[in-house]
């Protein structure tokens, strides 16, 4: 079927939303029966009610977690059971790709062109990746004397809390749960009270494929109440989060508060993306500066929010991009052609403003937007905005904004640019783009980050980590890396006698 053509308003009428927790396979009420409403920032309208899970609701989805992993109906499956599983559990999500994508689109906000075309495939294929991977790694043989052998290891850690945040709610659940999930532990997930809808979906798609009740659990909630819970569990192994790097830190606190559990953080960025005058197609540059800023309305942690571009290039690059501005209009979501959606919420809506306030009222030039935009929809949505005269000490070039916000700074050689792009408490991404092969290699090199694009921005797959230096976090999602954040590491020592 041709989406394209497809009537989303008419689908978004008839969509059924359930809101309640999923625990022990069974979709539940919170304890205390406390709810919250879930809006959508199409146009501020409320889609449901979610279950508010809070203590007492973590608290019966960790031992049921713990249950299903102590008794082994997942944990001692062979790699080959579980792989079937999983890989079954992402044909379901394909099959069910339209109404995830839809789910995605009226909780978030991003347009319905990219949760059919990114956010479902890439989900999907997370799922599918993991499950060819998990009976492809092999233990290990210690080296030793004749009269020993020293086998070494992977086992599952046992009851794995995830964290995931709103902007990308899919993908980054099926980044968790892919890896953790695969090598046997159970699960604990809680997505952002923003946009919790698409979590509890996927997990009971994973209940059609095969996977046990009790092994994957979803309590939507409050990061204070059902978040903290978890982070705070005696009984919780690790915690895989992904979010802000304030929420972060406490994360690491309650671990030290509680079981000393493994904490894997993926935090925010504030990546630079270098554009150096050597570069033989300016125009490509450009416009994958805008589109890479602004796609999923710049609420992504790896936006390249400072352009750092050689001022002998700088005016005539910055109107380029500044041309591309307009292909980046906010539009109604649900229409297939919209390109930028909504903001997730009235107060992303008013963080975005003030930083575009600050950026103002510190000198920097605002050349495209700056303005709220489609107000008389009732949704959240802001202009692609363009700033130039920015310097790395404005407000606007050292904090994560989280929209659709674009910072221009200009240098003069490379060794001013890479000290500008590593003058941040953030280490995500960067960008480098120049014909200069050893150039490229070299500012790749003295780059404080977890991933380095040359000469494109967007190029990625679930093949490669994903996460970053610094106050970026530790540990890394996606590729083989990911499965060291779910596993314990073994050393049995044996004896042999020698004839």
């Amino acid at each position: 079927m041709d989406t394209s053509v497809l009537d989303w308003h008419s689908k978004a009428k008839t969509c059924k939303l359930d809101g309640r927790a999923f625990i022990d396979g069974k979709r539940l009420a919170a304890i205390d029966g406390k709810t919250f409403d879930c809006v959508s920032p199409i146009d501020a309208k409320i889609l449901t009610q979610v279950s508010r899970c809070q203590k007492q609701d973590v608290d019966l989805a960790v031992k049921v977690a713990r249950t299903a992993f102590n008794d082994g109906r997942w944990s001692r499956q062979s790699p080959g059971e579980r792989k079937r599983v999983l890989q079954k559990w992402a044909e379901k999500i394909v099959a069910a790709r339209e109404e995830l994508a839809l789910l995605e689109t009226l909780d978030m906000g991003k347009p319905i062109k990219w949760s059919l075309s990114v956010d479902v495939p890439a989900a999907a294929r997370c799922i599918q990746w993991y499950a060819e991977a998990l009976d492809k790694i092999y233990d290990e043989i210690a080296p030793t004397a004749p009269n020993a052998l020293a086998l070494i290891q992977r086992e599952a850690m046992g009851v794995i809390g995830c964290i995931v945040p709103w902007n990308y709610p899919m993908i980054m659940s099926a980044w968790k749960l892919g890896p953790a999930l695969a090598i046997g532990n159970s699960v604990v997930l809680k997505p952002s009270e923003k946009s919790p809808l698409t979590a509890m979906r996927l997990a009971e798609l994973a209940l059609e494929a095969g996977l046990p009740s009790g092994v994957l659990n979803v309590l939507p909630g409050f990061g204070q109440e059902a978040g903290e819970a978890l982070a705070l569990h005696m009984d919780v192994d690790a915690i895989g989060f992904t979010g802000s790097t304030r929420v972060g830190r406490k994360m690491l606190e309650y671990s030290g508060q509680s079981n000393l559990k493994r904490v894997f953080n993926e935090l925010g960025g504030k990546s630079a993306n270098i554009i150096f005058s050597d570069f033989e197609d300016l125009d490509r540059a450009a416009k994958t500066a805008a589109a890479s800023m602004f796609f999923n309305q710049g609420e992504s942690c790896n936006a390249p929010s400072r352009l750092l571009v050689q001022e002998e290039i700088a005016d005539a690059f910055i109107e380029k991009v500044a041309s591309q501005a307009p292909e980046h209009l906010p539009g109604d979501p649900l229409d297939a052609n919209t390109v930028m959606g909504a903001l997730v919420d009235e107060s992303q809506l008013r963080t975005v403003m003030s930083y575009i306030e600050a950026g103002n009222a510190q000198g920097a030039k605002c050349i495209a937007g700056g303005t709220q935009a489609r107000r008389e929809s009732g949704g959240f949505y802001v202009n692609p905005t363009i700033f130039d005269g920015v310097t790395n000490h404005m407000k606007i070039a050292r904090e994560e904004i989280f929209g659709p916000v674009l910072s221009v700074i200009r240098f003069n050689t490379e060794e001013q640019a890479i000290a500008m792009a590593n003058d941040s408490s953030y280490g995500l991404q960067a960008g480098v783009w120049s014909s200069n092969i050893n150039r490229a290699h070299r500012v790749a090199r003295a780059l404080k980050v977890g991933t380095v694009h040359v000469n494109q921005y967007d190029d990625d797959d679930i093949t490669v980590p994903f996460g970053g230096y610094k106050q970026s976090g530790n540990g890394r999602d996606k590729s083989l890396h990911a499965f060291e954040k779910y596993t314990e590491l073994k050393t049995t020592w044996l004896r042999i006698e020698t004839a």
